[in-house]
């Protein structure tokens, strides 16, 4: 696929393809969102949001939320308010998100079958991580998006003048529901 990607990339800069894509690093509509990294999502959140390229910063991962105070999510926030000119941050959780339902548990198990050894596993504890936690989703969208607003708004680094709101998207739809 990768080598398929390649041959397709040279096509795409010969022909100029990437014209219409040229903007620069700072996001016109002053805007960063946090959303989940959902194939779903690949199209309908800019979509529904009516973004168009160039217009916010958009930060993904498993879930679309900030596991903790110093994670890259929230650096990727901070370089965005600080040196980009974000001035509002979006974090836009969706549903039937499959974040929702990872066990750390089972995320071991799965890690073993595909070779994975205990001794690796082992290592990640004492570099300080408990690898279930940290592999382990969460069970109600809502509060998870509730939760990372509030690790965002309440950081230490911060800035109090920026608005930091959460939703969760319809992953069908599109439709927004914001989370008080």
């Amino acid at each position: 696929m990768i080598d398929d990607i390649l041959r397709y990339n040279k096509k795409f800069v010969a022909d100029k393809a990437y014209e219409p894509f040229i903007t620069s690093k700072f996001p016109n509509k002053k805007l960063a969102v946090l959303s989940c990294m959902d194939t779903r999502l690949t199209l309908l959140l800019p979509a529904a949001l009516g973004l168009k390229n160039g217009d916010a910063k958009i930060i993904k991962n498993a879930g679309g939320i900030v596991m903790s105070p110093y994670d890259s999510v929230v650096r990727s926030m901070l370089v965005g308010v600080y040196e980009l000119s974000v001035e509002e941050i979006m974090v836009v959780a969706h549903s039937d998100c499959g974040a929702c339902h990872l066990s750390g548990h089972e995320m071991k198990e799965l890690m073993v079958e595909r070779g994975v050894t205990f001794d690796d596993i082992a290592a990640v504890q004492r570099d300080g991580i408990d690898p279930e936690e940290w592999l382990e989703g969460f069970h109600d969208t809502p509060a998870a998006v509730h939760r990372s607003v509030d690790m965002l708004v309440n950081h230490p680094l911060m800035p109090k003048d920026v608005t930091i709101r959460g939703f969760v998207i319809d992953s069908v739809t599109g439709a927004l529901t914001e989370i008080l």
